[in-house]
Order: C-alpha cells, then sequence, then structure tokens
C-alpha cells in the first residue's frame, strides 16, 4: 500500500509542476476579420478592372491630322502641311481624320489662322468664301531666283516689279526693283519651295484688289519676285 501511495503522490506532483520539456502549448485561436478580407479583395478587383480599361484606352485610337505649318484664314490647306497623328477617340471632339484630307485639298479651307502643331478640328475649316471684300486670290509663276527657298504655305511676302524699264526707242534700260505689294499671305505652294533647274514654281497668294492688277501684269511676264517677311503681330 505504501508503493501505491508514492506513485500518486509523485502522479499529483508532475500535474502541479505542469507540462514536461518538448510539450507544445496549445495556440489560441486566430480572430478572423471578414471585413478586412473583403477589402482587400475589392481593392485588387479594383486595380484590375482600373488596368483593364487603360489598355483598352489605349487600344482605342485614331488618326487625326495635325497641321505642321502656319496656313492663313481662306487659304487651302496643302498636303504638305498636314502630318497623321494618333489622338484618343472622343465622340465629343469633331477631330478631322487622315482619311479625309483629300476632302481640305477639293472642297474646304481654314476658317482662322491655323499655326504648326494644330490639332484639326471641323470648328477651324469652312466650305464657303472667307475673304473680305477687298482682298482677292491670284497665281503667278515663279522662275528661279525670283522666290526665297523654302517658301511655304501661310507665309507673308512682299512682291516686286523686276522688269527693265524701256526709253522711247524700246530699248531697254536698267533693272527696275519697285515694290507691287508690301503684304501678301501665301495660300499654296504647288509642288515645293526649293525648285531647282529651270522648274518654274506656281504659286497662289493672297492680296489687296488694289495690287492685283499691277501684279496680275508682272506676273503674265515673268517680272515678279517674292520676298519673304515678317508676319504682322
Amino acid at each position: 500500500m505504501r508503493t501505491q501511495d508514492r506513485a500518486s503522490a509523485a502522479a499529483k506532483k508532475s500535474i502541479a509542476a505542469g507540462p514536461v520539456m518538448g510539450d507544445r502549448l496549445p495556440a489560441p485561436p486566430r480572430e478572423r476579420k471578414p471585413a478586412l478580407a473583403a477589402l482587400a479583395a475589392l481593392l485588387v478587383l479594383a486595380g484590375a478592372l482600373g488596368a483593364t480599361m487603360l489598355v483598352m484606352q489605349a487600344g482605342d485610337r485614331i488618326e487625326a491630322i495635325k497641321i505642321t505649318e502656319r496656313v492663313p484664314m481662306g487659304g487651302v490647306i496643302p498636303e504638305s502641311a498636314m502630318t497623321p497623328v494618333l489622338v484618343a477617340d472622343d465622340s465629343s471632339v469633331n477631330y478631322v481624320r487622315w482619311e479625309q484630307r483629300g476632302q481640305l485639298k477639293e472642297e474646304l479651307r481654314a476658317a482662322t489662322d491655323l499655326v504648326g502643331g494644330t490639332i484639326l478640328v471641323g470648328e477651324m475649316l469652312t466650305g464657303e468664301e472667307t475673304l473680305p471684300d477687298d482682298e482677292v486670290i491670284i497665281g503667278v509663276s515663279l522662275q528661279p531666283g525670283q522666290f526665297p527657298a523654302g517658301l511655304k504655305a501661310g507665309d507673308t511676302v512682299a512682291a516686286y516689279w523686276v522688269g527693265r524699264e524701256r526709253n522711247s526707242g524700246d530699248e531697254e534700260t536698267s533693272t527696275q526693283q519697285t515694290v507691287i505689294t508690301e503684304e501678301a499671305q501665301v495660300s499654296v505652294v504647288h509642288g515645293g519651295g526649293d525648285s531647282i533647274g529651270n522648274t518654274s514654281l506656281p504659286v497662289t497668294l493672297r492680296v489687296a484688289r488694289a495690287d492685283a492688277a499691277a501684279l496680275t501684269r508682272a506676273a503674265s511676264a515673268g517680272e515678279v519676285s517674292l520676298v519673304i517677311i515678317p508676319a504682322a503681330k
């Protein structure tokens, strides 16, 4: 009986001393937070939707027309002054699309002065005559040496008569350089402003009506020279 009493006492002592070395303590139950988990899921979903929208918008683009050089009001926009540019398709903006550029040369004119870098929209164009009553559009054909290299639509020029005076016996005397018009606008350069050799350069000018007769007369004789001048500010 004494042996049993000693065994019982030892067992009780072991229980009172706690778990022996090597036993793991029971882990407390984890507290679940469903609200935080739902918020995290929503944030992930919102990020995915945002990335999808950006990709869709980046791909939904059209080719519009950008003006590369100045075009005066009333002037035809030459193809040399147009370049394609990608823009986001927006139904609220009346972009002029690149495939419509042929219509510009045939039917439409600039309703206002256009500067380089402008993205063309329909409101900038008109099919109506935009010249004031005191201006006209005339054409001149220039020979090499009668125009500066790089002449382009939108330039402001002065036109000079460069013919030779004749005396009473119809003999030519000194060359005269008389200003025909101090300010005219180049509407169209047909071809390029860097003509070489003996190639003539047809140019359409917008000039004051009072200067039209003298300019036309000099142009028909091949006695007109153009000089680029700073545009009026």
